[in-house]
């Protein structure tokens, strides 16, 4: 009688959250890879997320660039190493060693990578609910990126996102059109490890995460 009840009500049976919360605790910002290729009718399976998710107006302005060339990959790993070197000349003593010594692409293994922009020109939504926040567009293809890296590890395949980098640059680069704004580079492979709950930055010593959510009543 209870479990007809809260299906009756829209809620999926507990057997199924249980697996959601495990899913989500499994996710990871994974950066080690194994170079195994990635099943392409997979790869399409997860990517068909994006047509899932939920978009300001129904603007739907992600756009997906793969990056698969020689030459492309080549000047995004570049990008990444003189961005990365800047960054920890803002660090110093024993910060600036953790930093040096942290792992924070995979550019170099990963099979498969991808730069996704949001297209701040599109006109498709005719402007609903991005007039007086247009930044909500970007909001709206991070939140497709998130159904995009859960799928991804439903499919026990991981996703590393890159964002030390020189947006401007990389834009040069990939040849990305006027008005395409940089959400995030991403890597996408077999990762090494598959069943750790525990961030890499966080194993590593660099920061920790917060047992509770804060929330504050106005």
């Amino acid at each position: 009688m209870t479990l007809r009840k809260t299906r009756d009500q829209g809620a999926f049976p507990e057997g199924f959250r249980s697996e959601l919360d495990r899913l989500m605790r499994l996710r990871r910002d994974v950066r080690r890879f194994r170079r195994d290729p990635v099943d392409e009718a997979v790869l399409a399976r997860c990517l068909s997320a994006f047509l899932l998710a939920p978009s300001v107006g129904l603007s739907e302005p992600w756009r997906v660039l793969r990056i698969e060339s020689d030459t492309a990959r080549a000047a995004a790993l570049e990008n990444f190493k003189a961005a990365n070197a800047e960054a920890l000349q803002g660090y110093s003593g024993a910060q600036a060693e953790r930093y040096a010594g942290l792992k924070l692409s995979g550019m170099q293994e990963a099979p498969v990578q991808l730069a996704i922009y949001c297209d701040d020109t599109t006109t498709k939504g005719h402007g609903l609910g991005a007039g007086s926040m247009p930044e909500m567009r970007r909001y709206s293809v991070v939140c497709a990126i998130t159904l995009f890296w859960l799928s991804l590890r439903a499919e026990g395949l991981g996703l590393g996102w890159v964002s030390v980098l020189d947006p401007e640059q990389l834009n040069r680069d990939l040849k990305a059109p006027e008005g395409w704004r940089l959400i995030g580079y991403f890597c996408i492979g077999h990762p090494e490890v598959t069943e750790d709950e525990t961030p890499e930055l966080e194993q590593q010593g660099w920061e920790s995460r917060r047992s509770a959510l804060p929330v504050e009543t106005r």
